[in-house]
């Protein structure tokens, strides 16, 4: 029994090990090129994506996801950089750590929950999008200047390794799982490349990633109030999309596996991960998807997949810089487009045409705005345009039946939720002036869900006291019977039958 368990161990281990490799290499073209979108260095970039990678690994409540510098932060950095200099950023970063720290100790990664399914579809499509548009750079050479894009022998051959590349991460392992398929490929097609002396680019044309162990710096930066006025804004948008990203990230790496992470400590990993950063010359970051998934895919399910790439990164910037800068960029690009493959949703187009239209259109329009802008304005828009599609749907649905008892009073029996969407046809459906002198409102079939909802019962009351009549409201829930102030004593209550919910309003904490 004991050798059984330390011989699984020992296999989840090599995984782990060769699956955080894997993730390694993808991670150095991606840090420099996001450096260059922040505009600084590239040791800037290749420090963030170590010590990112390793705390969150350490700290964050997602197993297995991989973290590190990202684009969706990059670009906000720019006017930071351009307009502060780089201290600014270090200041900003640490600053969008503490912020995310809080966030997870007052536990609001649990509002990831209010993303609506849709958006995550839109959410995951466009990311991918945003992968493989982020890889045709590499089909483009420079000509004095002037990027121009690959054509004749050049491109067939930068093509045709692409395909090398993803033929074999698609049927390797159809053969042998000892090896993560993306680390195969990246090795067969290097070795390719130097050994048949071919044209193509590589790792080091981007930049040279030799440099020293991170060392301890306090950002250059005047501690005072103004220098505060010119980080706060970027931290908060920072921390905001670096935990939207990462949470979404968390979300879907929950579904593929089959497991559940840590919002929360999500949260906390990241933030401790981007204030140590902002101390050790690092740009920040957040969850990256792509890379996720080649981990996930690779066979890499703990922390100690995470812990690798981020050593293995360091390991190359310290001692493989030459080696790593020989790499290829057709492997790691082949790589890319296989995570594309595999993180599109294809079964959206399936079920296009059977889901509501409402969520049709947040679902492509969210893709869309993943494009066109960031992740976090995407899922914000998301958002916002399914609550209101909500809203408006349910807003029809709130109708009522009438009769007269027995003792000669009108019940309104109300049916549907009564909330911000619905008060308008609410009002509609009563009658003040040619109601009889006892009227009674039914809501044990209506839910009264916010304050909106209180104040127009409130209103129709008052209605009703103006000419005189008797008004009853039964069935009302404790909360809204102690807003309707304007109703008197009108009100009967029934209090072993009443529903035992609470209205979502301020007044009530």
């Amino acid at each position: 029994m004991f050798r059984l368990g330390f011989k699984k161990y020992r296999i989840s281990a090599q995984n782990d090990i060769l699956s955080g490799l894997t993730v390694s290499l993808a991670l150095v073209p991606e840090a420099l090129a996001f450096a260059f979108v922040a505009g600084v260095q590239p040791l800037v970039g290749l420090y963030a994506a170590f010590m990112v990678g390793l705390l969150a690994a350490i700290f964050g409540g997602r197993p297995g996801m991989i973290s590190g510098a990202t684009g969706a932060m990059a670009v906000v950095m720019v006017s930071l950089v351009a307009l502060h200099g780089v201290e600014y950023l270090f200041a900003a970063v640490v600053l969008t750590g503490l912020f995310q720290v809080t966030a997870g100790v007052l536990r609001l990664g649990k509002f990831i929950r209010i993303v609506p399914y849709p958006v995550m579809l839109g959410f995951v499509n466009g990311l991918a999008i945003v992968i493989f548009l982020a890889q045709l750079q590499h089909f483009q050479f420079d000509n004095d200047g002037v990027s121009q894009w690959m054509t004749g022998t050049p491109l067939l051959l930068f093509s045709g390794l692409v395909i090398l590349t993803m033929v074999i991460i698609h049927y390797l392992p159809k053969f042998t799982r000892v090896v993560p398929s993306s680390l195969a490929a990246i090795v067969v097609v290097s070795l390719l490349v130097v050994g048949l002396n071919l044209d193509t680019k590589t790792v080091g044309d981007l930049a040279s990633i030799k440099g020293g162990f991170p060392q301890f710096h306090i950002p250059a930066v005047a501690f005072n109030l103004d220098t505060l006025k010119i980080i706060f804004p970027y931290a908060i948008i920072l921390a905001a999309i670096g935990l939207i990203e990462s949470l979404l990230t968390l979300t879907l790496i929950d579904e593929v596996t089959d497991t559940v992470g840590s919002s929360n400590r999500e949260c906390i990993g990241q933030g401790i991960a981007n204030t140590a950063t902002g101390l050790f010359g690092g740009m920040g970051g957040c969850a990256m998807i792509g890379q996720s998934m080649i981990n996930i895919n690779s066979g890499g399910r703990t922390r100690l997949s995470g812990i690798s790439a981020a050593l293995f990164l360091l390991a190359f910037i310290l001692f493989a810089s030459g080696l790593i800068e020989r790499i290829p960029m057709v492997a790691l690009v082949g790589v890319m487009f296989m995570v594309v493959l595999g993180t599109f949703e294809w079964s959206s187009f399936r079920i296009f045409n059977k889901i509501p239209r409402a969520d049709a259109f947040v679902l492509v329009l969210v893709s869309a705005v993943t494009v066109a802008t960031d992740l976090a304005i995407a899922v914000i828009v998301g958002v916002i345009v399914s609550a209101l599609a909500f809203a408006w749907q349910h807003a029809k649905h709130i109708h009522v039946k009438t009769y007269i008892n027995e003792y000669g009073s009108k019940v309104y029996e109300l049916n549907g939720p009564l909330f911000f969407g619905s008060v308008k046809n609410f009002r509609e459906l009563f009658s003040p002036a040619d109601d009889p002198k006892d009227v009674i409102i039914e809501f044990q079939n209506s839910r009264v869900t916010d304050h909106s909802a209180i104040e127009a019962i409130d209103s129709l009351a008052v209605r009703y006291i103006k000419r005189g009549k008797k008004l009853h409201l039964r069935h009302l829930s404790p909360d809204c019977i102690q807003l309707l102030d304007k109703a008197g004593d009108l009100i009967e209550v029934n209090r072993l039958e009443d529903p035992q919910y609470h209205v979502a309003n301020d007044k009530l904490g």
